[in-house]
This record gives C-alpha cells, sequence and structure tokens, in this order.
C-alpha cells in the first residue's frame, strides 16, 4: 500500500493533511492518534468509502482512485465487529464469502479452515449472544480473513474488550497475522495496542503525520515533544545547549538546578533552546545522593502503589513536579519501598536516557 500527498476536506474544514506513507506486504502497521487526527478517516479512505480530496492511493502498484470498495482486496473489520445476531458463528463466517465465485464445497473448506485458525470450531452452531467479547473478536477477524484480502483494516479492533483480554487477544491477532501472512493496517488511540501489535507506528495529530517508524524508534527517540508526550509519559523541561564534554551534550536546565548531560545531537548548536525530557522509568530514587552529574535532590509528595511498581511524584526546589517510576522487586509490605511521603530523595538518570528536542 502506497499512500501520496493524500488529503480530506469536509467542507472547510480539513480532517487528513498531505500524508504520504507506504505499507510493507506482510507488515502489521499502525495509525496511532487522539480522537480527530484523522486515523480513521484515513482508513475509510483505503477502504473506498471515502474519496481523497488529493493525492493517491496505490495497492500492488493499482491506482484505487475510483476502485469501489467491493472492488478491493481489501476488508475492514469495524469496531462493533457488524456481526449479523440471527446468524451462527459459521454462518458469519461464510457470508463474507457469498458473493465470492467458489463453490459451495470450497466454501465449506474455507470456514473450517477459518474455525481452525481462530480457533473457534466447537463453538460452529454458537450464536453471537452465546459466545464472549473475545470470541466475538475473532469471528469478525475470521470473516474478515476468509475473503483472503490483500489488506485488512482494523479499526479499534480491541476497544471493546476489557483490560486483561484486551492484552490476551492482542498475541491472539499476532498469532494469527503470522501464520496467514495478510497485511493489516490497525487504526488505535491505545499506545501500548500500538506498541504490541504493530511493526512500524505512524502517529498522527490534527489529520498529519507527525512520525513514523517502529515502536523502540517511536518511544526511544521522539522527533517532537507532542510525540514524547503521546507515546508513554514524560516530564519536560525548558533548556538550553551549553556545550560538549565527552560525547555529551551539556545543557543549562533551571527547573533542575543548572547542569545536566544528555546524549549528544549532533544538530545541536551551542545556545539553541530545547527540550529536556525525562520518562519515568528512566529515573532511579535513592536516599544517598548517587555518583555523577545528573543527580537532583526533592522531596516525595505523592506515592501509588500498583503492585509491580510503585509511581512516585517528587518535588524540586524549583516547585517542579517530576513523576518517576520504581519496580517493586521484593515482596514485602511499605517496608519494600524505596521511599514513602514526605521523605528526601535523590533522582538521577544516565546521560543517554534524556531525550533531548528541537521542536
Amino acid at each position: 500500500m502506497r499512500i501520496e500527498g493524500v488529503s480530506k476536506l469536509f467542507g472547510s474544514f480539513q480532517a487528513v493533511r498531505d500524508v504520504s506513507l507506504t505499507v510493507s506486504k506482510g507488515e502489521v502497521f499502525a495509525l496511532l492518534g487522539g480522537s480527530g487526527c484523522g486515523k480513521t478517516t484515513l482508513l475509510r479512505m483505503l477502504a473506498g468509502f471515502e474519496e481523497p480530496s488529493a493525492g493517491r492511493i496505490f495497492l500492488d502498484g493499482r491506482d484505487m482512485a475510483g476502485v469501489p470498495p467491493w472492488s478491493r482486496p481489501v476488508h475492514m473489520m469495524f469496531q462493533s465487529y457488524a456481526l449479523f445476531p440471527h446468524m451462527t458463528v459459521a454462518k458469519n463466517i461464510a457470508y463474507g464469502l457469498k458473493h465470492e465465485s467458489i463453490g459451495k464445497d470450497e466454501r465449506a473448506a474455507r470456514v473450517r479452515e477459518m474455525l481452525d485458525l481462530v480457533q473457534l470450531a466447537p463453538f460452529a452452531d454458537r450464536k453471537p449472544h452465546q459466545i464472549s467479547g473475545g470470541q466475538r473478536q475473532r469471528v469478525a477477524l475470521a470473516r474478515a480473513l476468509a475473503r483472503q484480502p490483500k489488506l485488512l483494516l482494523l479499526d479499534e479492533p480491541l476497544a471493546a474488550l476489557d483490560k486483561k483480554l484486551r492484552e490476551h487477544t492482542q498475541f491472539e491477532l499476532m498469532s494469527i497475522q503470522a501464520r496467514t501472512g495478510v497485511t493489516f493496517i490497525v487504526v488505535t488511540h491505545d499506545q501500548e495496542e500500538a506498541m504490541t501489535l504493530a511493526d512500524r507506528i505512524a502517529v498522527m495529530d490534527k489529520g498529519q503525520v507527525r512520525q513514523i517508524g517502529s515502536p523502540t524508534e517511536i518511544y526511544e527517540f521522539p522527533n517532537s515533544r507532542f510525540v514524547a508526550g503521546f507515546i508513554g509519559s514524560i516530564t519536560a523541561f525548558e533548556a538550553r545547549a551549553t556545550g560538549r564534554d565527552g560525547g555529551n551534550l551539556l545543557l543549562d536546565v533551571p527547573a533542575l538546578g543548572g547542569r545536566v548531560a544528555a546524549r549528544d545531537v549532533p544538530a545541536v548548536i551551542e545556545g539553541q533552546p530545547l527540550t529536556l525530557a525525562l520518562r519515568p522509568e528512566k529515573l532511579r530514587i535513592s536516599k544517598d545522593r548517587p555518583a555523577g552529574a545528573n543527580a537532583f535532590e526533592g522531596l516525595v509528595k505523592d506515592l501509588a502503589y500498583f503492585g509491580k511498581d510503585s509511581l512516585y511524584r517528587i518535588v524540586l526546589p524549583s516547585g517542579v513536579l517530576v513523576a518517576a517510576h520504581a519496580v517493586n522487586a521484593r515482596r514485602g509490605d511499605e517496608g519494600a519501598r524505596v521511599a514513602d511521603w514526605d521523605d528526601r530523595v535523590w533522582l538521577s538518570f544516565d546521560p543517554a536516557a534524556a531525550i533531548v528536542l528541537a521542536e
């Protein structure tokens, strides 16, 4: 799938702005963004439900302009699943093959294959209301895959599931995609879902693609303050480049009380205003001052226990609140915590953990 300069206008409102990207065969590609960012509009243009106001969409080198949805080798799986309540699981899957030019025996074989693929053969004669939400999701997926599309579009595919079931189903989806080799484009607002499912992610905002990359690239090397804040959590500080030392970029960060050493960014020049972003899990908390330049004292204002880890909100002398995570590696009561409310602690981080942003 190749998208070239695609835009979409609804009256005077521009829902999608000059989007260009390429999705490779067999890839799982995620369109990630908040409500109203244009990701679903872009998906609907790929499916043929909307026509671009400008730009072109190609599938296997063929221009999709003017090609209706039913003539595209594309299937869209809707957020609601859109299952027929009066049909059995097997008949719901078979419905997608109704207009295919295949014989009755081949159709039945295809349905059995899909039931086995999504592990629902024992539920073939049940109605949608007689199976769980996760199973209904797999029925919708089987129906979509039964037509053997080149491209499967999934619009918030796991939004209707609870947290634990959603986590389990993410891995099922990955397994099914790997076995079929069908190209998936997934629309989601859930950062964890995109990071788990996708080979690459396009982060969208106000109709534009802000960054495209692997989950690691997007998380560890965001190209803007927006992307850094949208993917995961950060504490952002105003900073200014002051020089270089030993392969590190030196920054003046008033909120942290002075000089900070960060991974060097070659394009940055001395005196340039920047943003320093720190992720909570990259910060270390200790009662004693650690060695190294990047160490700052503060007071524990808030503490939240999540079981596997704890979140500390620490106020610095400048008044800035910094969030930090600490893994609860030991089993025990409150005595196992790194610190408690109103404790004075030190925060520190490695230069490589600091994210330096020019925009």
